[in-house]
């Protein structure tokens, strides 16, 4: 269990290492040179690590704007968070070993699904099978399962989401990054399709449609067709105006900054996040796809990677901002109608809103373009809503208070745990327990009865003695 542990943590948690050594591997099935080899590994572990160094930088500026989001317009409720719930299922519950043994049963049941079924996706956003293999294994002991099963179960289901949401997906991603090299590895598909499907119905179609990316602007704003500058003159006011709201005490966040100044600065970091991210996402792209033919090739044919989102935002970087505001509003909107229906006050996350958000409003700018992407990213904002809201009450029940998630499939997979599993179980235990009454029942009646009691004593009568 130690050195299971030790790979987890090390290793498969590690998006940077695992893509890194699945790169070295692909390009070791293709014999290439030491020199290729080491330089397509380092060039991918550096990609990814520049990606996640953009991340950061954007997830930084976000839980400022968060901070102030709420306290600027007196917010109050719960705030989605899954890392939440995985400390307290690895740390309060006692459930880490579950846990790690259930994310490397995922892994597995991932790669023998994609090499025997015509899904092909290999699964290799580690942090995402993380949350998964959290939310099922508390579903889990939720309805009832002891250990091994709540590994095994949860592995299966974990491992059936990890490449069907791919799968899913991919029709969608063929026509946004205008081919088939990659898929998309990020646990809020279901969201995704959501808004995909609200963009077919509500959206532009045939030449009618749009797309966000091919707004003509006048010559005096041509240097909005900037992706960089587009986002800074959306975002950095946007950081402005909400500081004015939450006043200094919490704008200024603890520096001698002004904090109108200081909220002005965030938005930049915000932007050069962007700018680093989609700069990790090309590097990285350059070199996962051709050393990942060598898996394709020997180990699961046609194999592609389903990678996490921020490498489809090089493809649509308008619709990004798009999908971040209107899925926004959607929360906001969601926000107040939740308790209408007697469900939980969600607050707007700010991280989910971009990452999910911003992908979804990709997904709806495709589908049905600019209106699209506007109507879709409400109803998606409503949707991711919900879910955490419903998610509430069946965590409630094992001890989390006041806790929920963020990623729309994992959430359904927990929601199955509560509404389907669980239900199941209970009544197929109740179901056991009459079984076992009737039979002690007639077991007794027929033990009762005149001649089992006359064979009994002539059972134990003693033998008469010849003399």
């Amino acid at each position: 269990m130690v050195v299971v542990n030790f790979i987890i943590q090390n290793i498969l948690t590690q998006a940077a290492i695992t893509i890194a050594l699945i790169a070295m591997l692909g390009l070791l099935l293709q014999r290439k040179s030491f020199g290729a080899v080491l330089t397509g590994t380092f060039k991918t572990l550096l990609g990814f690590q520049v990606l996640s160094a953009g991340s950061a930088i954007i997830v930084t500026a976000l839980t400022y704007f968060g901070k102030i989001f709420q306290h600027g317009f007196h917010l109050k409720g719960v705030v989605p968070s899954i890392e939440a719930i995985n400390g307290q299922a690895m740390n309060t519950l006692g459930l880490g070993n579950e846990i790690a043994l259930t994310f490397l049963g995922i892994f597995i049941v991932n790669i023998i699904i994609a090499r025997f079924s015509p899904w092909k996706y290999i699964f290799l956003t580690g942090q995402a099978l993380l949350w998964m293999s959290t939310m099922t294994v508390v579903g889990g002991k939720i309805a009832g399962f002891n250990s091994v099963v709540t590994i095994l179960v949860g592995s299966v289901i974990g491992g059936i989401f990890a490449v069907a949401m791919p799968a899913i997906a991919q029709p969608f991603v063929r026509k946004i990054t205008k081919g088939d090299a990659i898929a998309l590895g990020h646990f809020c598909t279901i969201g995704y399709m959501v808004e995909a499907g609200a963009a077919w119905i509500f959206g532009e179609r045939g030449e009618k449609k749009h797309s966000i990316e091919d707004i003509k602007l006048p010559k005096y704003m041509e240097f909005l067709q900037d992706t960089y500058l587009s986002v800074a003159v959306v975002m950095v006011p946007l950081f402005m105006i909400t500081a004015a709201f939450a006043g200094p005490k919490y704008a200024g966040n603890g520096t001698s900054l002004n904090y109108i100044m200081n909220a002005f600065m965030m938005g930049i970091q915000f932007v050069v996040g962007v700018y680093v991210l989609l700069a990790g996402v090309r590097l990285l792209l350059g070199e996962i796809v051709p050393a990942f033919r060598g898996i394709a090739m020997k180990l699961v044919p046609n194999a592609k990677p389903a990678l996490d989102c921020p490498v489809l935002f090089p493809f649509s970087p308008n619709a990004v901002i798009l999908g971040f505001i209107t899925t926004t509003i959607g929360t906001v909107i969601g926000m107040f109608l939740m308790p209408v229906f007697g469900l939980a006050v969600i607050l707007p996350g700010m991280l989910t809103n971009f990452f999910a958000g911003g992908t979804a409003g990709i997904f709806g700018n495709v589908v049905g373009g600019r209106r699209g992407a506007i109507i879709g990213g409400i109803i998606h904002g409503l949707f991711i809503t919900l879910l955490p809201a419903l998610l509430v009450t069946a965590l409630t029940s094992f001890g989390f208070v006041n806790a929920s998630a963020t990623d729309s499939d994992t959430i359904v997979a927990m929601l199955m745990y509560a509404w389907i599993l669980t239900p199941i179980l209970k009544q197929f235990k109740k179901g056991a327990r009459l079984c076992l009454a009737v039979y002690l029942k007639r077991k007794t009646r027929r033990n009762n009865h005149p001649r089992c009691q006359k064979k009994s004593i002539n059972h134990f009568r003693q033998p008469k003695l010849l003399l």
